[in-house]
């Protein structure tokens, strides 16, 4: 069994499932066998299967009479049914298996009645020393990377599974300095190394389900793609009290988004709140920042009132604040499915997720010392005098909130923006024209 046990060490080096074995036949020591599924791709490959068919080729015979096999943890099913077809007399285990064992912990087919072959068993040799190595080796793969903090909430899978037109597998992270332990949700599409990377960023009450239309566009011209969704919205983590969102956070946490990943190259894509926020980001580095599409969303810098549009949405928010999203969705762009407009209201499933949905309303700067007000104004100026990227603006005229009044002001504070382009059937989620707006944005920034 020490033998066995310096196999699956070599296992455990290997970063492999710490399981080994031997065949012994008349005291001598004929095959050895460690596991091996992750390096071999081969989901047959377990210790005992390894040590078998070597100890087969040693003896130039599949049967393997007045054979023993020692193993460090007790045989699975499928290598027990390997065992009686070679006949073997006897195996030692170590440590049981309560999940999976077949000698006897959750079946003993090894001792089955009605099978034409039994082999003897015994077990618990060296257990604890057997059972310590994969204790060791799970431990720290079974400590969880992201624990939920108690002052939030986190979307159950379930509530995503089978959105339509969103195939993409979720990124997560969770020790950028901002979000202290949140966990922050992001799509991460095509190639790490693009010539070129689109970095789209959401507003309220929506989430990356906004980009669905434009990502397979942007990733079959070649490009990268980065979808984040803010702390409180789509699968990331909802903090419970309202009061947790800020202006300033939720940049930070962009901010810090942006470096962790290195971004560069970037096309920043904005609507509503991505807006709002992401308008602040390039001036912090702008040498990551090549190109804007920005479409219905505001620089909100407290020195300019807010538009009529908005403080009616404001007013009807706080009258509302358990409004379905998806029937808002529904409202501006009829061509949405059921299945589509449900997909907006996943992340949503009762009223403590929606602390976000009713707190960023009010976050809008409206006057020059509120949260956000004088970074905005900062931008501003950078969007004015420092930019030298270039930009496409792409404006729903259906929007009575962000529509083309607000649109023409932000056109004129964009250095070099061209005249806006406007959508007739468009409402104030954009995107939801997406493939037409990705389309010419890819030809756009080509050039």
């Amino acid at each position: 069994m020490r033998l066995a046990l310096a196999e699956a060490r070599a296992a455990a080096a290997a970063g492999e499932v710490p399981v080994g074995a031997v065949v012994v036949k008349d005291g001598r020591v004929i095959a050895t066998g460690r596991n091996a599924p992750v390096a071999g791709h081969d989901p047959t490959a377990h210790a005992e299967i390894a040590a078998l068919r070597a100890a087969a080729q040693a003896l130039g015979n599949y049967r393997l009479d007045g054979c023993t096999l020692f193993v460090t943890l007790e045989p699975c099913a499928m290598c027990a049914g390997a065992m009686l077809h070679a006949r073997l007399d006897r195996v030692v285990y170590g440590a049981a298996d309560p999940k999976t064992g077949a000698a006897g912990s959750v079946v003993n087919l090894l001792g089955e009645p009605r099978l034409n072959h039994r082999t003897a068993v015994q077990g618990g040799v060296l257990a604890d020393e057997c059972a310590a190595l994969l204790h060791d080796f799970f431990r720290p793969r079974r400590v969880n990377p992201s624990p939920l903090r108690d002052d939030a909430l986190r979307p159950p899978d379930a509530a995503f599974a089978d959105l339509p037109g969103y195939p993409w597998a979720p990124h997560y992270v969770s020790d950028l300095p901002a979000l202290n332990g949140l966990r922050m949700h992001y799509l991460d599409e095509g190639p790490a190394d693009a010539r070129r990377t689109w970095l789209c960023l959401h507003g309220n009450p929506a989430w990356s389900y906004l980009y669905r239309h434009m990502i397979p566009v942007f990733v079959g011209a070649g490009d990268r793609v980065v979808a984040p969704d803010l702390i409180g919205f789509g699968k990331s983590d909802k903090p419970k009290k309202a009061a947790a969102h800020t202006f300033a956070w939720h940049r930070q946490v962009l901010l810090d988004l942006v470096e962790r990943l290195d971004l560069r190259d970037v096309v920043l894509v904005v609507q509503d709140w991505g807006g709002l926020l992401g308008l602040t980001l390039p001036m912090a580095a702008p040498q990551r920042y090549r190109g804007l599409l920005v479409m219905n969303t505001t620089l909100a810098t407290g020195d300019v009132p807010l538009s009529d549009g908005f403080i009616a949405w404001r007013d009807w928010c706080a009258k509302n604040p358990a409004f379905d999203a998806g029937r808002l969705f529904a409202r501006g762009n009829p061509q949405l499915s059921k299945a589509e407009c449900a997909a907006y209201m996943a992340p949503f499933p009762d009223a403590g997720h929606r602390a976000a949905t009713r707190a960023f309303p009010d976050m809008v700067p409206e006057c020059a010392d509120d949260d956000g007000a004088a970074v905005s104004r900062e931008a501003r100026e950078f969007w004015r005098h420092a930019w030298q990227g270039r930009s496409l603006m792409a404006v729903g005229a259906q929007d009575p909130v962000l529509g083309p009044p607000v649109m023409s002001v932000l056109q004129r504070d964009i250095r070099g923006c061209p005249e806006p382009w406007l959508l007739p059937q468009a409402g104030h989620f954009v995107p939801e024209q997406g493939r037409v707006i990705a389309e010419r944005a890819v030809s756009h920034f080509a050039r």
